[in-house]
């Protein structure tokens, strides 16, 4: 089986003055650069009554439109073009005296940016005493960078004190002048190799304190069209694609087509029941695990087990797997061998679920008398706790960072156990919870109930139901889901009608049902890097590969490579790496 193919930023101008705009317009081929479309398509729209109105919907004010695109143009480095809608429109980006306060920031005229601050109108007397506190500090710094010890202390004293505000940050100044290590904790060591870099952050700072009245943020019209694109494509039901696929010369709408929906393979190489099934984190392959009591990286089968395998765990490296047998052992392999590495048993005791720990060097098990253990790769138990788990059914996922760990207790309740502070948060369900998903962000948990629902749960505070999702069928296995898509957008789950579903995770929504299977399917796995692959197990003993329009290959092809008398692995995410 091998792989699947798949398709100096420039800063604001200061206005310019009345004599460089005759010039430039007196430059016939500034004139003409501004202005290729001809003098008709260059002049100001015709008043209609509402020359302070622009766009269909009346909601956009002709003074803020002509501002934000001439900060645009000034940001985008057309220095020139700016001016010249500046002049055109008679619409300014800044006030004569909002000009002058930036020169003087930029050019480091510390007193005259205060007293021009000063006169800059609408501005409340707490914003300019913040104000007032950034530029002095900058002042404050820049004398000690000099070594003007005395005038940095002056500055502290008479300046900055007087505005009593922050005296925290007064302390911290204070320190300066006796160790000058604490400006680099400070962040302001070396001033003098960048000064000029650092009062442009300085004006950025200013920036955010004045209203956007007065000085217009930093890139609001790109800052206003990602929002616009962003919020068509978290409209669009069907979005599963990267954001390069975004235009602004359309609205965006997806099709169907981006969802997997056609089967482009089925993997008959188990002997029984298929179980469980994961793609490998990078997505390159495909580990299943069934009730014929083996294991397979397909086409790779593992063998061993005594007992149905349970489940699958691939290592954080994708170069190790877990394999649970039923009450049984788990088995560490080798992936790129095929060789089994290590059989962890407890006596007396089988296992039921297993989890990685993050950094790859230990996991967790879950053992027949309701503990959870934590052991290294040798063996070795490093930690075990008892709760009130439940037998046969019993996930753990633990996070990222490895602080929290996941688990089942009771038959209605997941336990968050906080490692480090050693508390732990809980959810509640009124039915009898028979599988969980951990997403990838680690914010959200996906739990399956017995009562044919699946319940979305915040769990980055305090847990939270966030939504319900409905119309798949479960009476008597264990049904697995899983997130998916971009940005994992969608859920997808098995069911025992032989289906495949799909929802919309923030609605809720269905939005397809794949038939295809003749038994129940009992476990879903959405590629993590190829967003329009997704695979399904199913009671009838087959593996299915769903993908999109034909025209894309999500065949999930085999590239035989012999290694010790077995059939080598193959890809899975359209990369044909062996």
């Amino acid at each position: 089986m091998g792989g699947v193919e798949d398709d100096e930023p420039p800063s604001k101008r200061v206005k310019a003055n009345s004599v460089e705009l005759c010039s430039l317009s007196n430059n016939s081929s500034f004139s003409e650069s501004i202005n290729p479309l001809g003098g008709l398509m260059a002049r100001p729209l015709p008043s209609q009554g509402k020359d302070d109105i622009v766009g269909s919907k009346g909601v956009i004010k002709r003074v803020e439109f002509v501002r934000i695109i001439t900060e645009a143009l000034y940001s985008l480095g057309f220095e020139r073009s700016g001016a010249a809608l500046e002049e055109e429109s008679g619409i300014y980006l800044h006030s004569d005296a909002v000009n002058l306060f930036r020169e003087q920031v930029l050019e480091g005229n510390w007193d005259g940016s205060v007293t021009t601050l000063q006169k800059i109108s609408l501005l409340e007397e707490n914003v300019k005493k913040s104000a007032s506190f950034l530029i002095l500090e900058q002042k404050f710094f820049e004398l000690l960078e000099n070594g003007k010890l005395m005038d940095a202390l002056n500055t502290l004293r008479n300046e900055i004190a007087p505005l009593r505000i922050n005296k925290k940050r007064m302390h911290e100044l204070s320190n300066c002048l006796i160790s000058p290590s604490q400006s680099l904790i400070l962040g302001f060591a070396n001033l003098g190799i960048e000064t000029s870099n650092s009062r442009i952050k300085l004006l950025e700072e200013l920036q955010k304190l004045l209203p956007p009245t007065i000085m217009i943020p930093e890139r609001r019209l790109e800052h206003l069209v990602e929002q616009a694109l962003t919020v068509q494509r978290d409209a669009c039901y069907f979005h599963n694609s990267l954001d390069g696929s975004l235009s602004l010369y359309a609205d965006h709408q997806c099709g169907k087509d981006q969802i997997p929906y056609r089967t482009t393979q089925v993997l008959q190489a188990h002997h029984d029941e298929v179980w469980y099934l994961q793609f490998s984190n990078t997505g390159k392959y495909l580990a299943s695990s069934s009730s014929d009591n083996s294991a397979i990286i397909w086409e790779h089968t593992l063998t061993g087990h005594q007992k149905p395998v349970l489940m699958a765990a691939w290592g954080p490296d994708d170069r190790q797997l877990l394999t649970c047998g039923m009450e049984e052992s788990v088995r560490r392999w080798d992936v790129q061998s095929g060789e089994c590495l290590h059989i962890y048993e407890k006596a007396g005791l089988g296992s039921i679920s297993c989890c990685w720990f993050p950094d790859g060097n230990k996991f967790f098990l879950g053992l027949t008398d309701k503990s959870t253990c934590l052991w290294d790769l040798d063996g070795k138990e490093l930690d075990c706790w008892k709760g009130q788990r439940t037998t046969k059914i019993s996930d753990i996922a633990v996070t990222k960072d490895g602080s929290t760990v996941i688990s089942m207790c009771k038959e209605s309740t997941i336990r968050l156990f906080d490692r480090d502070a050693k508390m732990e948060k809980s959810i509640e369900e009124e039915q009898t919870i028979t599988s969980f998903s951990l997403s990838k962000d680690d914010n959200f948990l996906l739990v399956n109930l017995l009562n044919q629902e699946i319940h979305l749960w915040s769990i980055k505070d305090e847990p939270r139901l966030v939504t319900k999702y409905k119309g798949h069928r479960r009476s008597r296995f264990v049904i697995r889901s899983c997130f998916g898509g971009y940005e994992q957008a969608f859920i997808a789950s098995g069911s025992e009608d032989s289906q495949v579903y799909i929802w919309h995770r923030a609605t809720g929504n269905i939005i397809e049902a794949l038939p295809g299977h003749s038994g129940a399917v009992n476990c879903v796995s959405w590629n993590p890097v190829n967003h329009h692959m997704l695979a399904s197990a199913s009671d009838d003993r087959t593996i299915r590969i769903w993908g999109v329009n034909s025209r894309v290959n999500n065949h999930l092809k085999r590239k035989d490579v012999q290694s010790n008398g077995v059939v080598a692995r193959a890809c899975c995410n359209g990369n044909s790496k062996i």
